[in-house]
């Protein structure tokens, strides 16, 4: 046992000899073999990992393996339907469809259809052919004095700081000239994103970056002064994200440079703390007035909120709200638990949230049972990429759809999953001066242009197939999903619909919200417009 236990040393002992051995042969062999004793003996007497201790040398091999086990895996092992978090044939289809190369595939789809989960849409016997230069949404109409036309696809929040300079130039270029809108992430707006001109959603969240007073609450002065802008077309306040849901977030010092700093209203040299909740309100009716505060403010531009779904008594609370006071917001914006570009705590980004076909039906059904939805508009976020995902999420009740990784991987993003390091190989997600230069701005802008223009072809030619004549005519009853147990059922079979009034019928009788189907009969009847949640009394 001593033997096979010395063994493991053998490795790193025998370079000493090959060291003397080889100075007869070469000088640069006999350092080479030196270098190796040395690396040896410093494992053999560090304190800090067990396996070079025991394994002197040879246990580096250990960590280097495990270093590059994400590349060895994406590269090599992983099969091409694999989504963790996008599959290969979700990236190659960006990709192709971002540098205008042939997106087609050949000898046949690779998804077994007869797996659970498999969805498809009921193509008709009399197609035709939508244009997709009319695939835009009215947002704010009735009750804002600027309201705004917006893409059917747009790109999500995605803040300056998380992204590179040149991202966030080639992401605004791109959608200036594709007519389409850019959201400006909680980290407000940038010089660079005012370079190219192109459409503006203000994304306002509890730090109030860009519109704060010094000690971090909202300023309404500084506010109208951006949001008056030409370029900002909508505002957005930010409840939570489905990567990080309740959780806030600190950009360390280190890290706040000049243009971040004057980007976002901070000062130099501290800590950029977002708080987990807002501060210029502190209960849903709330909430409402100070959405009504910005629409003002801003010269009458559509304001709305974004959220991940949570409980879905707080959001019921909102609902209530609107009913309450006939205050309501011009858009909302359904962000799944499946979304997120940056760094988010393991159990937030695994265990928190609401995923997104659940949260975007929840709201849709809400807001049709409480007779609202003809006046607010909702788009979704979280994992949309592909045209079928568009249809889908319209399907559930969707108006329009964001997406930040689609866009990133038309930037160029390869999936190292490394937003959080800095390190960054693409220079999408750093502010490394050198690894951003990797962004050319005029070539990746082209990219994200045609990235959003093709994938709205792809859309024409899906709704064109399914028979209609526009996106919004997509409804559940035109996709069909097979279940565990083999049958396959018209989506309109497979979510719950809520009739329209039906919240307004359960408020008069408790029979009528004892019939409503599942959260709604939970959580619906003591639920409160005035506090978050369910009544306490």
């Amino acid at each position: 046992m001593a033997r096979q236990s010395l063994s493991r040393y053998l490795p790193w002992l025998s370079t000493a000899p090959l060291a003397l051995l080889g100075w007869l042969l070469s000088p640069w062999a006999s350092a080479l073999f030196g270098v190796l004793f040395v690396l040896g003996w410093m494992d053999f007497q560090q304190t800090k990992q067990a396996v070079r201790r025991n394994y002197p040398l040879t246990g580096r091999l250990r960590y280097a393996l495990e270093y590059i086990r994400p590349e060895l895996r994406q590269y090599f092992l992983e099969n091409d339907e694999e989504k963790l978090p996008f599959s290969r044939n979700q990236r190659a289809m960006v990709y192709a469809r971002s540098k205008v190369e042939n997106d087609k595939r050949g000898f046949g789809s690779i998804k077994d259809m007869y797996s659970p989960g498999t969805e498809w849409i009921t193509h008709s016997l009399q197609p035709v052919q939508p244009d997709p230069s009319t695939f835009r949404v009215r947002v704010g109409e009735g009750q804002c004095s600027q309201a705004y036309d917006l893409s059917l696809f747009n790109i999500s929040g995605m803040s300056f700081g998380a992204l590179s300079p040149n991202a966030v130039k080639a992401l605004n270029r791109g959608a200036a000239l594709g007519g389409f809108a850019h959201d400006t992430g909680e980290g407000s707006i940038s010089s660079h994103h005012r370079e190219h001109g192109g459409d503006l959603i203000w994304q306002i969240a509890s730090g109030y970056f860009g519109c704060r007073t010094p000690d971090g609450h909202f300023d309404p002065e500084r506010f109208a002064q951006q949001a008056q802008s030409p370029q900002v077309k909508m505002i957005e306040v930010k409840l939570s994200q489905g990567a990080k849901p309740g959780h806030g977030g600190v950009l360390p010092k280190a890290k706040v440079s000049p243009e971040i700093a004057e980007a976002r209203g901070v000062p130099m040299g501290q800590d950029c703390v977002s708080p987990a909740r807002h501060s210029a309100f502190s209960n849903p009716i709330e909430l409402l007035s100070f959405v009504t505060q910005l629409r003002q403010l801003s010269g009458g531009k559509p304001v709305g909120i974004k959220l991940c779904v949570g409980h879905p008594a707080e959001w019921f609370s909102i609902v209530k709200a609107m009913m309450a006071t006939g205050q309501t917001p011009d858009f909302i914006v359904v962000d799944g638990a499946e979304g997120g570009t940056g760094a988010a705590p393991i159990e937030f980004a695994d265990h928190v949230g609401m995923p997104l076909r659940d949260g975007l039906r929840l709201v849709h059904n809400s807001l049709v049972g409480a007779g609202l939805r003809d006046r607010i508009k909702i788009g979704a976020s979280g994992k949309v990429i592909s045209a079928f995902d568009i249809a889908r999420c319209l399907a559930l009740g969707a108006d329009w759809c964001n997406s930040a990784r689609g866009f990133m991987f038309a930037l160029g993003c390869i999936q190292s999953r490394s937003c959080h390091t800095d390190h960054c190989p693409t220079g999408v997600a750093t502010q490394d001066p050198v690894r951003q230069r990797a962004i050319v701005v005029t070539d990746k802008a082209e990219r994200v242009f045609y990235f959003h223009a093709n994938t709205l072809h792809a859309l024409a030619d899906l709704v064109g197939a399914a028979g209609l004549n526009r996106p919004g005519d997509i409804t559940p009853h035109h996709l069909m999903v097979r279940h565990a147990h083999g049958n396959a059922k018209s989506l309109a079979a497979s979510v719950e619909t809520l009739a329209a009034g039906a919240l307004l019928s359960s408020e008069k009788t408790a029979i009528a919200a004892e019939t409503l189907p599942s959260p709604f009969a939970e959580f619906w009847p003591s639920s409160s417009a005035h506090h978050w949640g369910l009544s306490t009394a």
